[in-house]
């Protein structure tokens, strides 16, 4: 690491520190003043805004009368979770594994990038993380205060945990006592309703990110260019990343499969010359030297077997150019099986949709924080659906945004709250997964007249693993943060 580097993380810091200082002294004199009290408000860990809410529980006693249907729905959300768990988990080893063995090479992260709070973030545009991070926190309390209501557990009150006027978190206050005399099973219900609702309300938005999709065109149908390989044919004839491809010798590019079936005319070493729309909008005509696509992928260390076997040949042409897209690429990407442009069958959907949530959570970090690049955006126009002619094209593209990062926001916060350690949801169903194991162990046990374990030993185990893992997560998370900076 450079001194730059050094500077650039002690100029994060300090900007961290002077924001929750000033903020500090602000609540100070607020609780002084009695401002808090009157807020129904009070601090926590001394620069914590706790702003609680009474409205929102008449709204949530409406919402759980259904209590048998609330109930199923908890059921569903523990065996989600549980799942989601395991896996979260396993990611959680294999990464700190990984980083082990092989430590990163590439530049570390800023302070500023390893948090995720809207505006510090280079990649969470403030006003559109803020407001996802509010709704999507209100979604996920409001899971764990449905499923609580539906098991006879009060809940107190609903509020937002504030830095400034940047949100942490939210929270239902169930009443202590009743959460821990609930059954095991209510309770793992109630701690998997908030990441559960989390990943259910991303689902949703998802398929009304199809919607979206449904009502937009492109302009035109000729592809464009994300990536030009280095000291390809493409690359030392100039073509430039967002080019979008017009003609190859006088003949027209319609799609993706017509510049495969026009490119197959060709033969490696052949020249080439293609019209080029810039990005910004001029044309230009380059010319290529076609180099062979047998030999770049053998460089790359692909065998001939699995060459054949993908159908590449000695002589094939190679253009040197990736992420060949048409104009509706950047709302398809969002929108992934639930586009109306998706051609896979029922199976592959279902398959594609626990992928695409993951693969969606990198869009800010290729996209430099936002959505859909301007250039995709530059190649859409309203098609002819309702949605498109109440509100057109900016109508559309504000509601993507919005969909994105609340889509976004709501993946982070259910996945993030899997994580076995406490004060995450994960931790407590952690603790009572193993409360649980233990306890049928001394069933068995008692049944056999082999062992009798008593309830306090059940307990205080159950604790002192969930306090071990907790804190060997911890120390991961840590670990796989920290390591790129040596």
């Amino acid at each position: 690491m450079g001194v730059g580097d050094f500077m650039v993380i002690d100029a994060d810091w300090t900007l961290v520190w002077i924001t929750i200082i000033v903020w500090a002294i602000i609540l100070r004199s607020w609780e002084k003043s009695g401002i808090l009290d009157r807020w129904n408000s009070s601090r926590v860990f001394k620069v914590i805004l706790m702003i609680r809410g009474k409205q929102g529980l008449k709204i949530l006693e409406k919402i759980s009368k259904p209590r048998r249907f609330w109930r199923a729905y908890g059921e569903v959300s523990l065996w989600l979770c549980s799942l989601a768990l395991f896996a979260v988990t396993l990611v959680v080893i294999l990464s700190f594994i990984s980083a082990l063995l092989s430590p990163p090479t590439i530049d570390p992260p800023s302070v500023s990038e390893m948090v995720a709070i809207p505006g510090l973030n280079p990649i969470i545009p403030l006003g559109w993380g803020i407001i996802a991070f509010v709704v999507s926190l209100v979604i996920h309390e409001f899971g764990h205060g449905l499923i609580a209501r539906a098991h006879g557990m009060r809940v107190r009150s609903f509020g937002l945990l504030m830095l400034g006027p940047l949100p942490l978190g939210a929270f239902a206050e169930p009443q202590y006592q009743e959460l821990m005399r609930a059954p095991r099973r209510e309770r793992l219900r109630m701690f998997a309703a908030g990441p559960a609702t989390n990943l259910f309300a991303a689902f949703i938005l998802m398929i009304m990110m199809g919607m979206l999709a449904s009502q937009v065109v492109a302009i035109n149908d000729h592809i464009h260019v994300r990536e030009i390989v280095k000291d390809s044919g493409a690359d030392l004839g100039g073509m430039q990343p967002w080019d979008t491809l017009v003609s190859i010798d006088g003949q027209e590019i319609i799609g993706v499969e017509g510049f495969r079936e026009t490119l197959g005319d060709y033969s490696s070493g052949e020249r080439i010359d293609i019209v080029v729309r810039r990005e910004s909008g001029l044309r230009e005509t380059i010319t290529v030297n076609l180099t062979d696509k047998h030999q770049y992928y053998s460089e790359l260390g692909w065998s001939n077997e699995s060459l054949v076997n993908i159908g590449v040949e000695v002589g094939d042409p190679f253009l040197g150019v990736m992420g060949m897209s048409e104009g509706t690429a950047g709302i398809d990407r969002l929108a992934g099986p639930f586009s109306p442009r998706w051609q896979g069958n029922t199976l592959e959907t279902a398959i594609s949709v626990p992928i695409h949530s993951l693969t969606i959570m990198l869009t800010p970090f290729q996209m430099n924080g936002v959505a859909i690049h301007p250039f995709e955006q530059s190649l859409l126009q309203a098609g002819d659906g309702m949605i498109a002619s109440l509100i057109g094209l900016d109508g559309i593209l504000l509601l993507v945004n919005l969909f994105f990062w609340l889509m976004w926001v709501n993946i982070l916060l259910g996945f993030t709250n899997l994580i076995p350690m406490v004060p995450f949801d994960g931790g407590h169903m952690f603790r009572d997964f193993i409360h649980g194991s233990i306890s049928a162990v001394k069933r068995v046990g008692k049944k056999l007249k082999l062992w009798n374990i008593h309830a306090l030993k059940v307990d205080h185990f159950a604790s002192k693993a969930s306090s071990l893992s907790s804190m060997f997560f911890f120390i991961i998370l840590i670990f796989i943060m920290v390591v790129p900076y040596f």
